[in-house]
């Protein structure tokens, strides 16, 4: 007899890129990204975002959440007390700093740690890339869970916008979490230039998975489910890849 083929077999955990599908303010869109298999969904309490919510209402939308399904409250150069009070209305939830928080605030707001916390690093567009010292921003912010990539634009948040991936450090000795301008056609891409780079690698989308308005332009806030289910095939895809063979996808020290 011969042997079973493991063609269908899923990906080597090593390889399996966690999930988070963030800026969610309805019921269905909580539900849609569950459905297609996300492993965190992120609120943001951030009142000038055009996706926010309030702490209320990121806890009355994580009572959605099956077990193992982590919600992430992002906040932008809010008070530790303010913080710690929205996190106590999510007893799993994972803090996630958006602003320009420094290391001690980062740990004042988490009591010292004791809730798991992503620190968001503004990455430039263009050749700006090269000159963030990625590995020193990870080394200040060691207490991190993981270091969170997004593109530097106005304003806080990426903006919709992708930064130059290949321009990375080729080793950080962090986990992170790729962001800023991932859709279902680029995310593949992403995976497989950023993951040999870094203890281990997980994505985050807002804008690229929202639904398309008459104009054509994201709706903001307003998931489209079938956007989602494209976007965990394609980081699926990269999963696949890298487990069938790992070295072709090595960054050029």
């Amino acid at each position: 007899m011969s042997s079973p083929s493991n063609q269908h077999l899923p990906p080597s955990p090593q390889y399996r890129t966690r999930i988070k599908i963030c800026g969610l303010t309805r019921e269905q869109d909580v539900d849609a990204a569950v459905a297609a298999g996300a492993d965190a969904v992120g609120f943001v309490l951030y009142a000038a975002s055009p996706r926010a919510v309030t702490a209320q209402r990121a806890a009355t939308l994580a009572t959605r959440l099956p077990p193992f399904v982590t919600p992430v409250l992002l906040f932008v150069n809010e008070s530790a007390s303010n913080v710690i009070a929205a996190c106590a209305l999510l007893a799993g939830a994972t803090v996630q700093f958006h602003g320009d928080e420094s290391p001690r605030e980062c740990l004042a707001a988490t009591q010292g740690g004791a809730r798991p916390f992503l620190r968001a690093a503004r990455i430039p567009l263009g050749d700006g890339a090269a000159r963030f010292d990625l590995v020193k921003y990870a080394h200040d912010y060691s207490k991190a869970q993981a270091i969170l990539l997004d593109a530097h634009v106005d304003g806080y948040g990426g903006g919709g916008k992708a930064f130059n991936w290949s321009l990375l450090p080729p080793s950080v000795a962090s986990h992170l979490v790729l962001s800023g301008g991932l859709t279902p056609a680029n995310v593949t891409d992403g995976i497989l230039q950023v993951r040999p780079r870094c203890h281990t690698l997980a994505v985050d989308v807002s804008s690229g998975v929202e639904a398309d308005g008459p104009d054509g332009k994201p709706l903001r806030g307003i998931k489209d489910p079938q956007k989602i289910q494209r976007f965990v095939a394609a980081v699926r895809a990269a999963d696949a890849q890298l487990a069938k063979n790992p070295h072709e996808f090595l960054p050029i020290p």
